[in-house]
């Protein structure tokens, strides 16, 4: 009898399909993942590059595209069925959220979601910043819903644009005021974490006294020799996965390769 096979499931910030598909021929070539969940897509629907990502093994995808702006995609290498029933966030209809259920042979399926959360502007005040707020208001909408709907046998990924621990930024001090890892943000996303139950799988493997990035400002000259980064994607299982999980990657390399996102690839590896 064949042994059972992990899955692994993949989130990547791509910052414009079109620009960036060549490079998931790189993402595929070292992370492998059955599933890969793509945010800032910048891509209406009916121009989403479906034949170059077919290519690389994803024969199930579904999108939710704009021109522009925002946009998520989850792309897989099995059945994946559109979660209709999930909110149309703040009513904007912006493209930052899909929900899937994923098919996996022999076992029950997996509820993964796949995240955008408003970056917030510069100006940590929702008076004085309207995109502060509405990140704020997304965040709380998503713990209501999280409330309501404990995380069973679920796995939320995504670009959420908060970096909630000391550890998660290249300096607590200098970035209290800062959009991202300000209080208010952390406060209201380990509130969102808490009210589904969420567990956070990449802490999971990496303790909270250590540095761990996924993101890193195009400003920086050399962004590897200053290091000044940020996690501001994460992976978060219920708690009856959490001790499926196998490992966790980074693809730090990525920052690096040619006409590169801002974001790197993360992706978890579990037994489900």
């Amino acid at each position: 009898m064949p042994a059972k096979a992990p899955l692994r499931i993949a989130t990547w910030n791509i910052n414009s399909v079109r620009l960036r598909l060549p490079l998931l021929s790189d993402l595929v070539g070292q992370l492998d993942p059955d599933v890969l969940c793509l945010q800032e897509t910048k891509c209406p629907d009916p121009l989403f590059p479906h034949e170059g990502v077919e290519a690389l093994g994803f024969t199930h995808r579904l999108v939710r595209g704009m021109k522009g702006y925002n946009g998520v995609a989850v792309l897989s290498k099995q059945p994946i069925l559109l979660r209709e029933q999930d909110p149309d966030w703040c009513g904007k209809g912006d493209c930052r959220h899909l929900g899937v259920m994923l098919d996996m042979p022999g076992a029950a399926p997996i509820e993964l979601h796949n995240f955008y959360i408003p970056a917030g502007g510069d100006i940590p005040d929702r008076e004085k910043n309207p995109k502060f707020g509405h990140k704020l208001d997304f965040v709380a909408e998503a713990t209501a819903w999280s409330a309501a709907n404990p995380a069973r046998r679920a796995v939320l990924v995504g670009d959420l644009n908060i970096a909630p621990l000391e550890n998660d930024v290249w300096s607590h001090r200098q970035l209290l005021d800062v959009v991202s890892h300000t209080p208010v943000e952390v406060e209201a996303l380990t509130a969102w974490q808490r009210a589904g139950g969420w567990q956070d799988a990449l802490r999971h493997f990496v303790p909270a006294d250590q540095k761990l990035y996924t993101w890193w400002s195009y400003r920086a000259a050399d962004w590897r020799a200053s290091d000044r980064g940020r996690r501001l994607d994460h992976v978060w299982v219920s708690p009856d996965l959490l001790g499926c999980l196998v490992r966790q990657v980074v693809l730090k390399d990525a920052r690096d390769w040619p006409k590169a996102s801002d974001h790197v690839p993360v992706m978890v590896e579990l037994m489900p």
